[in-house]
């Protein structure tokens, strides 16, 4: 792997567990139910994201 491709892979990390973290976050301010389970599934899915490039390391 190059150093070039490293990086990008560090930025998408980076990436991933923010948004992760912002998910996380305005899933425990949501009162609406439906809204709530779709923010938590966006955690989800960027937490599958992360690990995903995570495993390419």
């Amino acid at each position: 792997m190059t150093g070039k491709e490293l990086l990008y892979i560090e930025d998408a990390l980076g990436h991933e567990k923010y948004f992760q973290t912002k998910c996380c976050e305005t899933a425990s301010q949501i009162k609406d139910p439906d809204l709530k389970t779709c923010v938590q599934q966006l955690e989800q899915k960027h937490q599958q994201l992360f690990q995903s490039f995570y495993g390419l390391l």
